[in-house]
């Protein structure tokens, strides 16, 4: 037993805070596992100081292992609480960006529909202002067409006026041509 002490008090003098409360706890029941029993009798003969010390030294240990793992566990939830806040963030901000999409999307929609309209006035009234342009047109060419067979009638009946005059000036002027025709004779040899 007292081997045992030994080998907790080299523990001890290797440094303080090597040891901590449950390895101080698996040492006690070494020792009394590990006692020599009574004669005829299940009782163990252990050290009662040294299993005293042993329980001691876990007793003050266990309070500042106590308050690390409470440390500990308070820094984890710390921990978990921040992961939660920047998820429940990064939720909402994916849901805002989702909801500009969406309305972008709409406006995109929107703006198509709109589009659509504008050309489909714009065709109607380009398909409507070049019949009115059609209609003009025609209505000036059928009126100066009136007025060109309104001419053409007149120099007809000019002409049938003039035409028994035009035919003695015709005649007139061929036998003018033939007579001059007949004065110029052509001769080769005077070239």
């Amino acid at each position: 037993m007292t081997d045992q002490f030994d080998d907790f008090e080299d523990q001890l003098q290797a440094g303080p805070r090597e040891v901590d409360a449950e390895a101080l706890l698996r040492q006690v029941l070494d020792i009394v596992a590990t006692a020599k029993p009574m004669p005829l009798s299940a009782s163990v003969l252990i050290s009662r100081d040294e299993v005293l010390d042993l329980l001691d030294e876990a007793l003050a240990r266990l309070p500042e292992e106590l308050r690390q793992a409470r440390w500990l566990l308070r820094e984890r939830e710390e921990f978990r609480a921040e992961q939660q806040r920047d998820a429940d963030r990064l939720m909402e901000e994916v849901k805002a960006q989702a909801e500009r999409m969406v309305s972008r999307t709409e406006l995109v929609r929107q703006a198509k529909t709109t589009a659509e309209q504008i050309i489909g006035e714009a065709e109607e009234t380009a398909r409507r202002m070049r019949h009115e342009a059609e209609d003009y047109c025609d209505q000036k060419l059928a009126g100066m067409e009136i007025v060109l067979n309104r001419v053409l009638k007149t120099v007809s009946a000019g002409r049938e006026r003039l035409q028994p005059q035009l035919e003695e000036v015709q005649e007139a002027e061929l036998e003018d041509s033939f007579e001059a025709s007949e004065d110029v004779f052509f001769d080769q040899d005077q070239l």
